[in-house]
């Protein structure tokens, strides 16, 4: 069974930046070995074996999900401020 990994940040565009697991722990992977279409704040499914990476593969329906929370506050947060200008 894998764990949930969100791509937390891309340095140097060579080295991508994860946080694995509920203790969001760091690992540090070449962008080259992230999926297709994968980017910053993309939802993934890694299976480790210890501090290795075996397989990682893309959860869009997690990556999904974030974004449409994500979407909706800042649309809650627009319309607070608009009120507040009036």
């Amino acid at each position: 069974m894998g764990i949930k990994a969100v791509i937390d940040r891309i340095v140097d565009e060579e080295h991508a930046v994860l946080l694995v697991g509920e203790k969001e722990t760091e690992k540090i992977i070449p962008v080259s070995h992230l999926p297709e279409g994968a980017e910053e704040g993309t939802w993934l499914t890694v299976e480790c074996d210890g501090d290795s990476i075996l397989s990682i593969e893309l959860n869009q329906t997690e990556t999904n999900n974030t974004r449409g929370r994500i979407k909706s506050k800042m649309e809650l947060l627009r319309h607070r401020s608009k009120r507040r200008d009036k």
